[in-house]
């Protein structure tokens, strides 16, 4: 046979192997390997929901681009992405305690927490009310009883809103008693808690240094009218606990506040703190319009 009629030979038989041979499927590594992970792509019944690279792939398909787990993360129900992140952006840089109120809103005795605002070389003005958040500009809008506190109030207000989730229910002049009488600046909602807010300042002129004598009757006081309000708001708007937030000229105002909270762990002076949480926020820089 010659070189020709022998190539030719080979060649035919090769063929005819080859039609009669399945199609090879891909094996678990060529599936662990493909890009595109969908309808079309071969598994196994044995490997399905359990071969890692093909669960990885499905998990970066359902959530866009990465683990269900952690694209959950910092969402909220309606999927805004970012609200949970505390202290919330806005007007003055809040440091110190934030974020912490949880049991304390339920728990039947008193709690103390103690942050800081800095308003750096930028006090307060009409070109910063574009900074607070809806409920802080509804305080201004609405105004309150009188005085000078109007404020405080907000600052009071954008601390809780912006480290604790706080959103306002009332202002200062829509807070219903009966009988009238001592009343409290705020009604918000925080954890799903209807939480009363009575806002007091820390603050004495440079001629006359605040003591602990001053810090322990401000607390008496206000701590006194708490119970009043309390027993006195209609249930409409009955609040299951109040903050007093006292707003706190500058550290060692505050050290004397906190000083004078402790003592009142005196069996004497405990009912007069109650279930109350106090919040001591020292202002730092451009403050003097909180005062």
């Amino acid at each position: 046979m010659t070189l020709h009629m022998t190539r030719l030979a080979i060649g035919a038989i090769t063929l005819a192997l080859l039609a009669g041979c399945p199609a090879t499927e891909p094996t678990e590594d060529d599936a662990g390997d493909t890009t595109d992970v969908g309808a079309d792509a071969w598994v196994s019944p044995e490997d399905a929901g359990t071969d890692t690279d093909i669960e990885d792939a499905d998990a970066d398909i359902d959530t866009g681009t990465d683990s269900g787990e952690d694209a959950g993360a910092g969402e909220d129900a309606s999927g805004d992405a970012g609200d949970d992140v505390r202290p919330a952006p806005g007007f003055g840089a809040i440091s110190g305690e934030c974020d912490v109120l949880d049991d304390e809103l339920t728990a039947a005795r008193p709690a103390i927490v103690r942050n800081a605002i800095d308003f750096a070389a930028d006090p307060y003005d009409e070109a910063d009310k574009a900074l607070l958040t809806e409920g802080g500009q509804e305080i201004i809008d609405d105004g309150n009883a009188g005085g000078s506190s109007i404020l405080s109030e907000v600052i009071s207000f954008e601390l809780l809103a912006r480290c604790e989730g706080a959103t306002l229910i009332k202002t200062e002049t829509e807070i219903e008693y009966d009988p009238q009488g001592k009343i409290t600046d705020l009604l918000v909602e925080i954890d799903g808690l209807k939480i009363g807010v009575s806002v007091t300042r820390a603050y004495r002129g440079p001629n006359n240094p605040y003591s602990l004598e001053a810090a322990q009757d401000l607390l008496a006081d206000k701590l006194a009218d708490i119970l009043v309000s309390s027993a006195n708001v209609v249930e409409g708007d009955r609040w299951s606990k109040q903050i007093l937030h006292v707003v706190a000229y500058g550290p060692d105002y505050a050290d004397f506040i906190v000083q004078a909270w402790e003592d009142m762990d005196d069996p004497d002076l405990e009912g007069v703190r109650a279930d109350t949480i106090v919040v001591v926020t020292v202002t730092d820089g451009a403050d003097g319009f909180a005062y």
